[in-house]
């Protein structure tokens, strides 16, 4: 039993790192997501509208209405998406709250279950369960983690909306910055080079997060600009004049 109670304690004792690193990946994930597809969209509208015509002004013109648009249209969809799932959070922290009031004794074998197969037997298990059903905060908080799978620590809809937005427009800027400093034809070839190294880098980061390969997450990111741009390029080629 004292084993079981140590190994308790240095659980708890390691979540608050736990914590702290979903919390950034949470962020990373968001900011990724944003950055990620305001590069490849504006990356393929200013490759088609290049190859398509000589305009300048056109290009950049094409290339702003598409990164402020982008981000825009990424914040929003970033807003709605964690509200629709800060409501179903709502909804069944709503629904736990009432089966606790009204069905304890389902509530509380459901604990029991809980930790049961988690490998607790016994007067510990016993003791675990009645520590956390002395707390209908705790006891509903536990259901809803470890029965439902839920948390509401990182659904935040305004900052999911911020954070994608911001990650968007700055995506947006590196295919299109070539083109303030440097002729057409060249700024086509830098748009493309600048824009797959960002998308490996990306990836790289991406992959220390998720504990993956490096090279498969940066060599992923890459071909998907890359796709878009070849899309967009032949778009130019075959529609432009």
């Amino acid at each position: 039993m004292r084993k079981s109670v140590s190994a308790i304690r240095s659980r708890m004792s390691g979540m608050k790192h736990k914590e702290e690193h979903s919390r950034f990946g949470a962020l990373f994930k968001e900011f990724i997501l944003g950055g990620q597809d305001g590069l490849v969209n504006v990356l393929g509208v200013v490759l088609g509208v290049a190859v398509g015509t000589s305009e300048l002004k056109v290009i950049i013109i094409a290339g702003l209405a598409a990164a402020f648009a982008e981000s825009f249209s990424m914040a929003a969809v970033a807003y709605t998406s964690a509200k629709a799932e800060e409501d179903y959070y709502n909804s069944e922290l709503a629904r736990e709250k009432f089966e606790v009031k009204n069905v304890p004794k389902i509530e509380r074998k459901e604990i029991y279950d809980l930790y049961y197969k988690k490998g607790f037997r016994g007067k510990l298990l016993n003791q675990i369960v009645d520590e956390i059903c002395s707390n209908n905060k705790r006891w509903i908080s536990v259901m809803m983690k470890e029965e439902l799978d839920l948390t509401n620590e990182f659904i935040k809809p305004y900052r999911s909306a911020f954070i994608v937005g911001l990650a968007a427009l700055i995506g947006s800027f590196i295919p299109l910055t070539a083109f303030f400093f440097v002729p057409i034809h060249t700024a086509i070839y830098v748009s493309v080079i600048v824009s797959a190294i960002a998308l490996f880098i990306t990836g790289i980061f991406e992959a220390k997060i998720n504990l993956a390969s490096w090279w498969k997450k940066g060599l992923e990111l890459m071909v998907i600009g890359m796709s878009a741009a070849a899309i967009g390029f032949a778009v130019g080629k075959i529609f432009g004049g």
